[in-house]
């Protein structure tokens, strides 16, 4: 199994889960459902204890049934959250169906237990095939995640309209925990091949990561167990492999299943020991913090990859047209050479018709090209401007991308601000309209820490955060930091709420230092200069900003480094928390 892949929810998990959320959850009733991406489905449940939330999702590399925090609201008007609210509205589910070894769910829902099932909810948990249906009482496909059209399957095509057909029946013998040792040994061993392929072509439910779990708690030995071939395993290790077997269906029977984050997978819902109480707890919502985790680092890849080739490809074309004009600009030196070629024509003692034409010919192109001077200046400078900004985006992704102390979610959101702002600003590229959100919603959240005294210091993490600090929010009294001739973020100390001491002034000038392009060196030069003698510059990119006088003082981003990490930490933990 590929370690850098995400595990696939097997039977066993499902099972896990399952168990954990008929205690949990049944009764309920429900309330809310919103679809936040095209292949997953969010639904809240009220129960006695409050709301819990459940992420139903049928995305081929990640189908999942897991329990997650309190999302936030999007996707609520998508078609099928609309037939999903319109269908649940006030019913309550009743029921959790998942039978034998098949890895398809059903949640039943009726006006209330004990009363006739109105709606059922299916989810197939079935890889790449994976699908989401919701059903009447008859069995009438009522809305359904993913249409299977005819000519994508002969077998079992699926549409809205239709009676719903379950998938066809596994293939293979389910398999039994009072089968004795011969018995599962002989089964086994009918065809010689490797105890893998043994393994899947005889029983129902082998995943590769519970062949993986069965043969051992190292990965490595693990895998070598599987790839032997079948009539090569000495008695012992068949012992070995029976008991493990053995205890793997009996914790399912018993449902004496919890989550471990350790052993030859990622994750697995079975031990050989007696699962203690921490281990029983907390199974579905563990899975929902590891899928998120891991959709978000897969998708951080995936958009950072992206994002940092179109910075690339955007610094090049810029680098070309600031080219262009610095040829254009040398060009225009020869305004002076054209000049004094038609005063020496025009000098002539009987100048013809056609050398005054010439020498006019002559002044007017001299003439231009001294007027495209000062317009060739002001591309120049507008392209080496969209340069530097482009390098400071570069910058701010991959700081972005380095830090410990964010959570991936958290990362995601930052990503995804830097290519807006990108697209917004430097791309051609046009990007799908989205709906305006509120005000409160587009206010830029740029890092916020503590200053040794208690003073709150404020760092940039994309260009609009940069300009919010810098210009919008800034009071008589702050103090702006930026590592000097070298793209980094905008710092600001708000002083203007108490008197700034020598260390708080310390600690901005390092976290200015750390959070640029100069982070690797010893010392950085760091420009301090009061938020009142910043300027935005008029028609220039959100964060660019002059300033008059200031002073020069040394960051050591080595010297913040250490502890940086474990102080913000603490403070996002708190406003999170607020």
């Amino acid at each position: 199994m590929d370690s850098t892949a995400i595990q696939l929810m097997d039977l066993t998990s499902l099972k896990a889960v399952v168990a954990e959320l008929r205690h949990e959850i049944l009764p309920s009733r429900f309330e809310k459902a919103q679809q936040p991406e095209s292949n997953t489905l969010q639904i809240g449940l009220r129960t006695l204890k409050g709301l819990i939330w459940l992420e139903i999702s049928w995305q081929a590399d990640a189908p999942r049934l897991v329990q997650i925090p309190p999302p936030a609201k999007q996707g609520g008007e998508s078609t099928l959250a609309k037939q999903v609210q319109h269908g649940l509205y006030n019913l309550a589910l009743t029921k959790i169906i998942q039978e034998d070894f098949e890895r398809v769910i059903r949640f039943e829902l009726a006006p209330r237990p004990g009363e006739n099932v109105k709606r059922i909810l299916v989810l197939e948990l079935m890889g790449r095939h994976s699908n989401f249906l919701l059903l009447d009482n008859t069995q009438k496909i009522i809305a359904i995640g993913r249409q299977i059209r005819k000519h994508q399957s002969r077998v079992r095509p699926i549409s809205t309209g239709d009676l719903y057909l379950p998938p066809p029946p596994l293939i293979g013998i389910k398999p039994d925990k009072n089968e004795s040792f011969t018995s599962w040994k002989e089964r086994l061993s009918l065809i010689p091949t490797t105890l893998k392929d043994a393994l899947k072509n005889t029983y129902q439910g082998m995943s590769p990561q519970l062949m993986l779990q069965l043969t051992g708690e190292n990965k490595e030995t693990a895998l070598n167990l599987l790839k032997c071939p079948i009539e090569k395993l000495s008695n012992k290790k068949w012992e070995y492999l029976y008991n493990r077997w053995s205890i793997w269906l009996t914790r399912l029977d018993m449902e004496q299943l919890g989550i471990w984050f350790k052993g030859p997978t990622t994750y697995r819902n079975w031990d050989t020991e007696i699962p203690n109480s921490s281990s029983l707890e907390g199974i579905s919502i563990n899975l929902g913090k590891y899928y998120r985790d891991n959709l978000n680092k897969k998708t951080i890849n995936r958009v950072s990859k992206d994002l940092h080739n179109s910075l690339k490809k955007s610094i090049k074309n810029e680098e070309t047209s600031l080219n262009n004009q610095r040829d254009l600009l040398i060009s225009t030196y020869q305004s002076g050479d054209l000049k004094k070629e038609a005063d020496e024509i025009l000098a002539k003692p009987f100048p013809q018709k056609d050398d005054i034409e010439k020498a006019q010919s002559l002044y007017k192109r001299s003439k231009k090209l001294r007027r495209s001077i000062s317009i060739l200046k002001e591309r120049i400078v507008f392209h080496e401007e969209r340069i530097k900004m482009i390098k400071e985006t570069e910058l701010f992704l991959e700081n972005i991308s380095e830090t410990q102390w964010e959570t991936f979610s958290e990362k995601l959101k930052l990503i995804m601000a830097l290519k807006k702002d990108f697209y917004a600003h430097f791309s051609r590229r046009k990007q799908p309209e989205v709906k305006k959100k509120s005000t409160k919603d587009r206010q830029p959240v740029p890092l916020e820490i503590l200053s040794p005294k208690g003073l709150l210091i404020q760092i940039g993490r994309n260009h609009r955060q940069n300009e919010w600090i810098s210009i919008r929010k800034a009071k008589n009294g702050d103090i702006w930091f930026h590592a000097q001739e070298c793209p980094g973020s905008h710092v600001v100390l708000k002083s203007s709420s108490g008197l700034a001491e020598e260390k708080d002034l310390q600690m901005a000038a390092d976290l200015a230092a750390f959070f640029s392009r100069a982070k690797g060196n010893a010392k950085v030069p760091v420009f301090m200069v009061p938020v009142e003698r910043l300027k935005k510059i008029p028609n220039a990119m959100p964060g660019t900003v002059s300033h008059s006088e200031g002073k020069v003082c040394w960051g050591k981003p080595t010297r913040i480094e250490s502890h940086l990490a474990a102080t913000l930490k603490r403070t996002v933990n708190k406003s999170s928390t607020n």
